[in-house]
């Protein structure tokens, strides 16, 4: 394995080249106008599985975008991970925050990252994380380091609910047989502060639509004298919270896990710097529910949020109306034991009966997901930090992320078998917004680290 850093040194333009490529398709999952793109994206991943040695590559199609399905299979007496990533990417918006295109890919310089960032959209969510995978298979293949059978299964709908591999998964449990399943699609600490996500929070994504008159209306001869939808929306949810920023929906909290001191305090022992977190966000305060750190706030506790709102008019210059309709997405992230379609339906009944008479309300659910947590006394979790130890010379730390990737519960589910997330993003590469990116050292850094990983499973399998 100590031809690892070699070859990375030999293909390093290669493998930059090739993502780049990769991140000049605009792979919107989200916007059917980019359908083309997002299929386009698909054939690009296809390509690079067969090119980096899979000897079984095929399109499974799904009701909606195409799941791509690899394999090497060397020996099936060894143990097999399965891969998963996403090949879909988050919408842009807002265009004119980008300091550059963002399906232009650029490296530049950055304070974090001296050697250089890609910045692009989807640089680091999920397209730069996934293909440190496809290029450290191509390491393994290429120089006959492979200790085991890999397969892959890449994924176009993961910004949309995954909707499609809930569908293909359980339809293809023999195909997809593993002995545990790899996932880079989560960050860690710091470059010198390496971590492994050990719990991620679920997920209910759903839409608002309150209705008042059945047209707009002039503001001068309507005002006060009908219910303006804005206005009530607005109310609704600012009610949604209390005093202390605790969700005020009835029986929402009923099953969120509490952890105990002894866990808050290990939490705790994870290091960060508030000043550093206010100043990289431009803020002057933190914000939230009131008892628990920053941290915790984001990763082991529920929260509410409003994603987007918006109603009446919008462009340039005034017009007075008072809006026929008022809309807002809200996202919930969920902790383990609380079950997304419960806290769909808790937030549906909730949101309906607060509304006043003066205007109808609709909730449409969109999609989510259940939270999950995987042990850290695993065969799988010791060889990731074992594979952590030899390439950045210290022990990762466990940590509970606060982002969601529904489908992880889903496999374990179907598939019975556990994930292993191995993320190498950092907080600071504006995922889902302007000017995401991806640290060159922290893409070379994936693809060294993922073959010992592979190496110390199998050893470690052979163990038991």
């Amino acid at each position: 394995m100590n031809t690892i850093k070699t070859y990375i040194k030999n293909n390093k333009e290669r493998f930059l080249n090739e993502l780049i490529d990769l991140l000049k398709i605009p792979s919107i999952s989200a916007d059917s106008a980019y359908k083309k793109e997002v299929l386009n994206t698909a054939d690009f991943v296809l390509k690079s599985l067969k090119n980096a040695g899979c000897e079984k590559v095929e399109l499974c199609e799904t009701p909606g975008y195409p799941i791509i399905y690899g394999e090497k299979i060397i020996d099936k007496s060894l143990p097999t991970v399965l891969v998963y990533g996403h090949y879909d990417v988050q919408p842009a918006d807002p265009i004119d925050l980008w300091t550059s295109p963002p399906f232009e890919p650029v490296i530049k310089e950055t304070a974090i990252h001296p050697e250089g960032a890609i910045f692009a959209r989807g640089a680091c969510d999920d397209k730069g994380q996934m293909y440190m995978h496809v290029k450290a298979l191509e390491y393994m293949t290429s120089t006959g380091n492979l200790p085991c059978n890999v397969k892959f299964m890449i994924e176009g709908e993961e910004e949309v609910g995954s909707e499609s591999l809930a569908w293909f998964v359980p339809r293809n449990t023999e195909k997809l047989a593993n002995d545990v399943i790899l996932i880079s699609d989560t960050g860690m600490i710091a470059n010198n502060i390496p971590s492994i996500t050990t719990g991620l929070r679920g997920l209910s994504y759903v839409e608002v639509e309150v209705t008042g008159p059945n047209r707009d209306l002039h503001s001068g001869l309507y005002g006060g004298a009908v219910a303006n939808p804005i206005n009530i929306l607005t109310k609704m949810i600012a009610s949604l919270h209390d005093e202390n920023n605790h969700i005020t929906i009835p029986n929402f909290y009923d099953n969120v896990e509490e952890l105990s001191v002894d866990e808050r305090a290990e939490m705790a022992k994870a290091p960060f710097s508030l000043e550093n977190y206010k100043k990289a966000l431009d803020i002057d305060a933190v914000y939230g529910e009131k008892g628990y750190s920053t941290n915790e706030r984001n990763s082991i506790r529920p929260t509410l949020d409003v994603n987007g709102i918006w109603g009446g008019y919008t462009g340039e210059g005034a017009k007075t109306v008072i809006a026929s309709k008022a809309y807002a997405k809200i996202s919930m992230r969920l902790v383990p034991n609380q079950d997304w379609k419960e806290i769909t339906a808790l937030f549906k009944n909730h949101f309906e009966s607060i509304a006043p008479k003066s205007v109808k309300v609709v909730v449409k659910p969109h999609h989510g997901g259940q939270g999950y947590v995987t042990p850290i006394d695993n065969i799988a979790y010791k060889a990731a930090s074992k594979a952590y130890e030899t390439t950045f010379g210290k022990t990762p730390i466990p940590q509970r992320s606060g982002g969601s990737i529904p489908i992880v519960a889903l496999f374990e589910q179907e598939l019975k078998s556990k994930t292993i997330l191995m993320g190498f993003g950092l907080n600071s590469d504006a995922i889902h917004s302007p000017n995401e990116h991806f640290g060159v050292w922290n893409y070379l850094k994936g693809i060294e680290t993922i073959p010992y990983f592979y190496q110390y499973f199998t050893e470690m399998s052979s163990e038991k």
